[in-house]
């Protein structure tokens, strides 16, 4: 079986355009706890995006 090396030091572009404000890390938690707590389909985009703005590399 071939070993295919993977270039781990660029990361891959998000799959959601990040046209929104920036927002704190605080304010962003809260705008997707409120997000959640009231589930509607219209917002999954916003959703993610608040997501990828959480998220952090883990190496």
């Amino acid at each position: 079986m071939a070993v295919i090396p993977i270039d781990r030091s660029r990361r891959a572009p998000s799959i959601v355009a990040d046209d929104g404000p920036e927002l704190s890390y605080e304010a962003c938690l809260e705008r997707l706890a409120r997000v959640v707590a009231e589930p509607d389909s219209r917002h999954l985009d916003e959703v993610a995006r608040l997501i990828g703005k959480l998220t952090v590399t883990i190496e």
